[in-house]
Formats: structure tokens, sequence, C-alpha cells
């Protein structure tokens, strides 16, 4: 019988987890994100200046670590990095 209570009471925290994660996942959805493209020209960025030389593979470097890249622009969240 100890094999049957076990069994009971990992089904109990099975069920309760699966509650807990679905209330989780409805609060995350209420949750509202933006994500902005920006390119040259775009309200709020500057012209590209003349700046001081840096390494050749800097930009290679920069898309590889982004997660989210369109048509060799960033795809970020506005504001989230403040």
């Amino acid at each position: 019988m100890i094999f049957m209570a076990d069994a009971e009471k990992t089904e109990k925290v099975r069920v309760e987890a699966r509650v807990i994660l679905d209330k989780f996942a409805e609060e995350l959805a209420k949750i509202k994100t933006s994500n902005f493209i920006v390119k040259n020209g775009d309200a709020g960025v500057r012209d590209e200046l003349e700046g001081a030389k840096c390494d050749k593979e800097f930009r290679t470097i920069m898309f590889k670590n982004a997660p989210n890249t369109d048509e060799g622009c960033l795809i970020v969240e506005k504001g989230a990095w403040t």
C-alpha cells in the first residue's frame, strides 16, 4: 500500500503543478509587449556620423550575438535595457 500512497501523492503534485503553470501562462498572456524595427531614417534615430575606427569584425560579432535580426537590422525591445 505504500506504493499506492506515493502514486497518489505524485499525481496530486502533478495536477497542482499543472494548475499553477496554467494560471502563470494566462497571466503571461496578458502582458503586452512591443517589438520595434529600427532602421536609418526612423524617428528617434540619429544619422551616422564619423566615429572612431573599430574592429572590422564588430558588426559580424554583434549580429551573431543578436537573437533577432531583419534584413541587416537588429530587432530589439525599445527601452527594455534602460
